[in-house]
Order: C-alpha cells, then structure tokens, then sequence
C-alpha cells in the first residue's frame, strides 16, 4: 500500500480517526507521519505503556501549567519510604513501593474514579450461588463501621435506624445459614 500523504513512499502506519461520529481512514509512511505529528507517542524509539497510560489519565497537562519561580519553593509531594515523586509517578507509571497508595492518596483518588466508574475501592467479585451469606456479613460489617462512627458523632437516631438494619440483616442470615444445614 502508497502512502496517501505523498504517494511515493510505501504505507507504514495505518491510523483510523473517528471525529464528531465520521470515521476516516489514512495510510502514512514513516516520513509523512513524523511531519504531520501522527508519531508522537512513538517519538522515543517505541510504543510505551507508561506512555498510554499518562495520556489517557492526563498526566502531562497539570505539569505543563507549572511554572517555577525564583521566589516560591513548592513542596513536592513525595514518597516517605521510596523517596518517589508524583511526577516521577506520572512519567514511569508505576509506583516505587506499596506506600506511595497511601502518599499519593489524595491525586489518585480522582484518576481511579474516572477510571472505575466512580468506584475507588476494591470489593470483590464473589458468585452468588457459592457466597449467599458472605454479602450480607460484609454488608452488617460495613453498617457496624457506620453505627460506631455515628454514635462517635453522638448521632443516636441515625445510629437507631443503622442498629435496625443490623438486626434485621442478621435475621436474614441466620434464616439464610439454617436453610444451608
């Protein structure tokens, strides 16, 4: 296949472009896509996921608008224990230790909710036919966290509903464990 931009060259890069719902199909070799920007991901020598990854959560974009000067020293947020840096996070895409979770908490928790669909911790997967009661003691575990944080607060008819729906979960699974034996 020829180049569509020149007509010389053979074809090297096969891009699909879908714009405002038209999709549109061009035939590049190396030369025509280097000039026209087509290659910039690819400008260091090779595909990187470290790459994919910057582009899609944005990464670039809030270090470009710093600028640095002489008179203020920001902060830079970093790691305690590997001494990493969120903007080293943000070129390698991968964190220095299992720390950095909690040191970078705060920028991350945006990213994983675009990410996951609003979701920003893990729960699990489990089939329901093997754990039937194992989502109703997460759910009275979760409700027991909520119960001791409202009667903290000292709001005791909030905490009053939460006690409810605590027992009656809890009927529901002795009734869901007796129909198990």
């Amino acid at each position: 296949m020829i180049c569509q931009d020149c007509g010389q060259r053979p074809a090297k890069f096969h891009f699909t472009k879908i714009i405002n719902g038209e999709k549109s199909e061009i035939n590049l070799c190396d030369q025509c896509a280097k000039e026209k920007g087509e290659l910039s991901m690819f400008s260091d020598g090779g595909f990187s996921f470290n790459h994919l990854l910057a582009g899609l959560l944005n990464f670039d974009q809030p270090f470009k608008e710093k600028t640095q000067s002489a008179f203020s020293q920001e902060e830079v947020l970093h790691c305690e224990r590997c001494n990493m840096t969120f903007e080293q996070f943000a070129k390698i895409g991968k964190f220095g230790c299992s720390n950095c979770y909690k040191s970078f908490n705060q920028q991350l928790e945006p990213i994983l909710r675009r990410l996951h669909s609003g979701n920003t911790s893990h729960t699990g997967k489990i089939p329901k036919r093997i754990g039937g009661t194992i989502h109703v003691q997460k759910e009275i575990k979760h409700l027991r966290e909520q119960l001791r944080e409202l009667i903290s607060k000292e709001e005791f008819e909030q905490a009053a509903t939460i006690r409810d729906q605590i027992r009656e979960l809890e009927t529901k699974l002795n009734v869901q464990q007796g129909e198990g034996q």
